[in-house]
């Protein structure tokens, strides 16, 4: 890999310390999160249940409060099978599998506090069970409720990232790009991005460099944005190959932040784009169109990730005297 040029000046806000050897595998996931495994932290400070609920998608959410829910049920209902269903007065006695159904029904109607009725405990140690339980009912439904409005209420910038960056033809030279856009109805203002790229030194240091963009900021995300650096003679990525990016083991890190007018909150949004993502000799195909009146712009998120190749210009380097 050719060396980086002389008068780059490292990036030292990246949060992943300075030219480090230490470093493993990409240091941001497509997602966003950060890719570092914390170790040596004691049993129970080592879960982060809050912020993992979260942030969980939609059907892991779900799964988790099902699992819990009929976890929960089933372990009272043991309970109550093994005190002896003699001590639940209505209950239909049918023997085996049978009786435990109707004692994980009567669980699940005392987890809930609806108490229907036909089904009740006798005796002090089962009447204690069911207290017992419907109390850490009203808990685990309260703290549900709590995960459910933190999910619904937390600021997200609702955007998406293209998969691939590509390296395009841009004025008399070449670029790199990629882009973003909005795929809920939230309105973004004061959009900024900043890229920085990550790439081995021959010594084996990661070195940052920052990438400096045609548009930074931009007033409204109503449609996508395409977001471009030059590779000009001033870009760390100037005279490097496609090989060098893979021998270095580069990674284009993006931080993108705007101000969400409907949660009055600025939101981020962060991805990236390791040697293996980006595409030479390609460019992004148009996301939007007028419809067929004319009077509406029609942004195709689908169009997101779709490109064509292209023919680069060639490079002219720099010959130093």
């Amino acid at each position: 890999m050719p060396l980086l040029k002389k008068n780059l000046t490292s990036e030292l806000t990246t949060g992943f310390g300075e030219k480090s050897t230490q470093s493993g595998g990409r240091f941001f996931r497509k997602d966003g999160k950060a890719n570092v495994r914390k170790k040596g932290l004691k049993f129970l400070d080592q879960f982060s249940w809050y912020h993992t609920m979260l942030s969980l998608p939609q059907w892991k959410f779900w799964f988790w409060l099902l699992f819990v829910y009929f976890s929960l049920n089933v372990v009272f209902a043991f309970v109550y099978f093994a005190i002896g269903i003699e001590h639940l007065a209505g209950i239909e006695k049918k023997g085996g599998i049978n009786d435990f159904i109707e004692t994980f029904f009567f669980s699940a109607q005392t987890f809930t506090t609806v108490g229907y009725g036909r089904i009740s405990p006798v005796g002090v140690l089962t009447s204690s069970i069911a207290s017992l339980q419907a109390f850490m009912g009203v808990l685990s439904f309260a703290l549900a409720s709590g995960l459910f409005y933190g999910r619904f209420s937390r600021p997200r910038s609702f955007l998406k990232f293209s998969d691939i960056a590509v390296i395009a033809p841009f004025k008399d030279g070449r670029a790199l790009m990629f882009r973003t856009v909005p795929y809920k109805n939230n309105h973004l203002l004061d959009g900024e991005v900043k890229i920085t790229l990550a790439i081995k030194s021959k010594e084996g240091k990661n070195e940052f460099y920052s990438l400096p963009l045609e548009i930074s900021k931009i007033n409204i995300l109503a449609l996508n944005w395409t977001i471009v650096h030059a590779i000009d003679e001033a870009s760390a990525m100037y005279g490097l190959t496609e090989n060098d990016l893979k021998e270095g083991r580069a990674e284009v890190m993006v931080f993108l932040k705007a101000f969400d007018e409907v949660f009055s909150n600025t939101v981020v949004a962060r991805t990236s784009y390791t040697w293996n993502e980006i595409v030479y000799g390609a460019k992004f195909k148009p996301m939007f169109n007028p419809n067929t009146q004319g009077d509406t712009t029609v942004l195709h998120i689908e169009l997101l990730n779709e490109i064509e190749m292209v023919e680069l210009p060639e490079l002219t380097m720099a010959v130093s005297g």
